[in-house]
């Protein structure tokens, strides 16, 4: 092997930061709420095409130094680097056509640095075949599809009724019955009942990605009804434990359902 052909190996696993005194692995930072809804869309699998775009990324930074003699494609493979990462966050739609575009000038390179001795076999099939793996999921991916609507609160009704003009007045709520009721206190309380078929919608929806997933945790549900709260998911759940439905497995954090 000459003396600028490195074998690469593992990758080296990531070291832990402190963060705010508390101990945080690097690579969870993708799932921090704030990034995890805003920039991948509660989309879990677009998360699982990050990392791997990620992970590509730093195993061919470690071949860097097998470039030094040529300039050109050392500037090529440090562009596709960075361009995988900058890729695997764009929005759902542009994110396959960047990551492809970004592969096929990946394949070319390698073959290049091959060719001309710069890059061993066993470093280019090992960088070819992450690669391969990344394109296939790439491929393969789905935006989700599902989307229901989100349960009205008591509070958005309240301030639709008061908002209503004399003139235009509320149009009765053919899917919502709302009755006050006296309380022996003198009290009136709201009472939202909801809609047979909304709470029937909901819950065929997450016995459908049970079904399809065999066993699924809330956050698997919610990356497939993404319009519906983790919050109202849950609620679905325990009602659909109670008739006997579904079953659940673990507890917080690691609980997870299936068809009883």
């Amino acid at each position: 092997m000459g003396h600028n052909q490195l074998d690469i190996g593992h990758t080296a696993e990531i070291k832990q930061t402190q963060m705010k005194g508390r101990e945080v692995r690097t690579e969870d930072f993708v799932l921090e709420k704030n990034i995890f809804n805003n920039i991948f869309g509660k989309d879990i699998r677009r998360v699982f095409i990050y990392k791997k775009a990620e992970r590509l990324a730093k195993v061919i930074h470690l071949i860097t130094p097998a470039f030094t003699e040529s300039a050109s494609l050392g500037g090529r493979i440090d562009a596709i680097v960075t361009g995988l990462v900058d890729a695997a966050i764009l929005p759902s739609g542009e994110t396959r056509t960047a990551l492809s575009r970004e592969l096929l000038a990946l394949s070319s390179v390698l073959s290049i640095a091959r060719t001309g001795g710069l890059l061993s076999a066993m470093n280019a099939d090992l960088i070819t075949r992450e690669a391969h793996m990344l394109l296939q999921e790439v491929a393969a991916y789905e935006e989700p599809r599902l989307s229901l609507e989100e349960s009205p609160t008591l509070s958005g009704i309240a301030k639709k009724i008061s908002q209503a003009s004399p003139s235009h007045p509320t149009p009765a709520l053919s899917k919502r019955a709302i009755s006050v009721h006296s309380a022996r206190g003198g009290k009136g309380h709201i009472k939202d009942t909801e809609s047979n078929s909304g709470i029937k919608d909901r819950r065929d929806a997450i016995l459908s990605v049970i079904k399809d997933k065999g066993r699924a945790s809330i956050k698997d549900i919610s990356t497939h009804i993404r319009t519906v709260s983790e919050k109202t998911i849950q609620r679905e759940l325990l009602a659909l434990i109670t008739l006997g439905i579904v079953s659940k497995q673990g507890e917080r954090r690691w609980s997870t359902y299936s068809l009883a």
